[in-house]
């Protein structure tokens, strides 16, 4: 099939690679200028170069205009679609005669919006994945094509998952395409009434709560892996990433944000919105960065005891 790509990031990157090795036909490649968004700056192998080295025409774009003209000068047989970052219309979405087909990392319904990877690993889910689908007027909310799944182990971080997940990519995209081509795509609706979506993440999402279950905060640290923007917290007016942590053997009572004792090879700090009650595990801090990039032992860093992170 003729295909046109709207992608940008590796993602894109990775679909337009496994394309331009596939039977099809790239025409057009539609992708965004770069950017200085904090995320968007991470992951950022360019579709746009790719595209032009292989004599691929390419448009720049930040959102999907004046794009009816070149599209059909183009002629797709269908769109492809991965981390296409702003709406497309249903003039541009519906022109080709098999509409488009767009490649988002998650499981759909769970997890439509931004940054799915990182927030499922917040939310403690079990597996993660990649979801082929047919695009609609909704968000990430048209019927799947196919999906495949990755497990998330206890101590994975989401540049663990990145890493599984962006190579599920070219493989579904080209399996999807030829079940599209030989008309034996089995469309499945999706749920909607299990949908969730999320917004895009900025510095301040990696702010540490202190009345989150010790739990969860361990999760969010290893959500915000390098070579994202690391989970941090302030002491006083000290900015400090924490780039290791784990959860607490015992148990601690007290005001949550407190930096309280040592255990293992870090330093506890209490939390949970019931802290008080003692019933709740701690998190052990057990490697900071600070904003000058210096890596320290939470047990070098936390010299005295004492005190709390905010």
């Amino acid at each position: 099939m003729r295909v046109a790509l709207f992608g940008y990031q590796t993602w894109g990157h990775r679909t337009l690679k496994a394309l331009l090795s596939s039977p099809h036909e790239v025409v057009l490649v539609v992708t965004h200028p770069r950017s200085d968004h904090a995320y968007e700056k991470i992951w950022s192998d360019s579709v746009a170069e790719l595209a032009e080295s292989h004599g691929v025409p390419v448009l720049l774009r930040s959102r999907p205009e004046d794009l009816v003209v070149p599209l059909k000068e183009a002629d797709p047989d269908i769109i492809v679609a991965n981390n296409w970052r702003t709406w497309l219309p249903p003039d541009v979405f519906s022109s080709p005669r098999h509409g488009t087909l767009n490649v988002h990392d998650s499981l759909l319904p769970a997890y439509a919006g931004f940054s799915p990877l990182i927030w499922a690993l917040i939310n403690g889910e079990t597996e993660v994945g990649v979801t082929a689908h047919m695009m609609d007027a909704s968000l990430d909310g048209g019927d799947i094509v196919l999906q495949r799944s990755v497990p998330v182990g206890p101590h994975d971080t989401a540049t663990d998952l990145f890493h599984r997940t962006v190579d599920l990519i070219g493989p579904i995209t080209v399996d999807a395409l030829g079940l599209i081509e030989s008309g034996r795509a089995r469309l499945v609706p999706q749920d909607r009434s299990r949908a969730s979506f999320f917004h895009k993440r900025s510095i301040e999402d990696s702010r540490i709560d202190w009345r989150w279950p010790a739990e969860d905060i361990e999760r969010l640290i290893r959500a915000q892996s390098d070579p994202y923007p690391n989970a941090f917290t302030f002491r006083g007016e000290e900015k400090i990433r924490v780039v290791k942590a784990s959860v607490s053997d015992g148990r601690y009572g007290g005001t949550p944000g407190r930096i309280f004792i040592r255990e293992g090879d870090g330093v506890v700090i209490v939390a949970g919105a019931d802290a008080r009650t003692g019933r709740n595990h701690g998190l052990v801090v057990e490697r900071i960065r600070l904003d000058d990039n210096t890596e320290l032992l939470a047990t070098e860093y936390f010299r005295p005891l004492g005190g709390y992170l905010a």
